[in-house]
């Protein structure tokens, strides 16, 4: 079944202008549909007798196919359960850790969740335009709505929690109650220079490749150098991800400027393990949220005790699942939601 629930307000203005068998081209909307379980998903993928996992396909207002996860708990309504809206990080996709598990021990504490792959998933990794994104998230967000879903919570992990935390600062809907920020960065502009790429010459040699591209009208294309990556490793990107991420100049994802601007309360998590978030960067967001003037109702930072190795694993909470999973419901709870 395939459902079709807003349309733009460029078509709104058209039946105002022209006769209706015109408008029948003019149309852009957000749709979804119910899908078999995608073939790339692993037999492990299953629900608990107490809950189901159902499979979208959600297709973007501009034209972007969203592939989706949605975990729900048997026996309850959706208008009397709180959705979470869950964003992956760099490269990752829903399946990746945490979403498949944080799916379902949500789900077993009674709150439904939306997992959603983004246009920068799996491959498609430190390729797209950060302002893209937010076309994404909107799609799950109204998807839940459609679904009768009126309590939800935006949750990102890692990359993703930029990107809720720029949404979130622009959509105002009463129904958008709560932000959850898993593995949160601060800045990742100056991050990507100083730490990541921490090489001069070769940041100044992607700038003015991504600058080119731009001015050339290729900015979608990789470049032709690299990029300093996570741990020590180097990544392909294109020139609209450049200058919109790392770039300092132009990149806008920069947490300690846009959590100040979000209107409700905020909870951060960290794995004491996470080689990838750096102990500091949380409180630099917690420092941002508590200047005067923020618009944060509250904001809390949990830190989960891992006395194993920095690791990537530990980036994705993958030996605290039960830890995270509860830490995340008691704040929920803790927010009546």
């Amino acid at each position: 079944m395939r459902l079709l629930f807003v349309l733009t307000a460029a078509l709104v203005a058209a039946v105002l202008v022209f006769p209706a068998p015109a408008l029948a081209a003019q149309a852009a909307a957000i749709t979804y549909e119910f899908t078999a379980k995608p073939a790339a998903v692993p037999a492990t993928f299953t629900a608990a007798p107490n809950e189901r996992v159902r499979f979208l396909t959600i297709t973007a207002i501009d034209g972007n196919h969203v592939d989706s996860a949605l975990w729900e708990p048997a026996g309850k309504a959706p208008a009397t359960t709180t959705m979470v809206v869950a964003v992956h990080g760099s490269g990752a996709d829903y399946i990746d850790d945490p979403m498949t598990f944080l799916g379902r021990g949500l789900a077993a504490k009674g709150y439904a969740m939306l997992a959603i792959d983004t246009r920068q998933h799996d491959e498609h990794i430190n390729t797209d335009n950060f302002y893209d994104i937010r076309n994404d998230i909107q799609s799950a967000v109204f998807t839940a709505r459609a679904l009768g879903y009126k309590t939800i919570v935006l949750l990102g992990h890692s990359l993703g929690t930029i990107q809720v935390q720029y949404y979130a600062a622009q959509d105002w809907s009463t129904d958008i109650k709560a932000v959850v920020l898993l593995s949160p960065f601060a800045n990742l502009p100056w991050k990507s220079r100083n730490l990541l790429i921490a090489n001069e010459k070769q940041y100044g040699d992607l700038t003015d490749a991504a600058l080119k591209s731009l001015r050339d009208g290729t900015q979608s294309a990789v470049l032709p150098l690299k990029m300093g990556y996570l741990q020590g490793a180097s990544s392909p990107v294109t020139g609209q991800h450049f200058l919109t991420y790392r770039d300092e100049t132009t990149g806008i994802s920069d947490g300690t400027f846009w959590i100040k601007r979000i209107p409700h309360p905020v909870l951060l998590v960290r794995d004491q393990s996470d080689g990838i978030v750096l102990a500091f960067e949380p409180h630099m967001l917690l420092a941002a949220a508590g200047t005067p003037g923020s618009l944060v109702q509250s904001i809390t930072f949990t830190l989960i005790p891992d006395d194993r190795p920095l690791s990537l694993e530990g980036h994705k909470f993958h030996n605290n699942q039960q830890p995270l999973i509860d830490t995340v419901s008691s704040w929920l709870a803790d927010q009546h939601l």
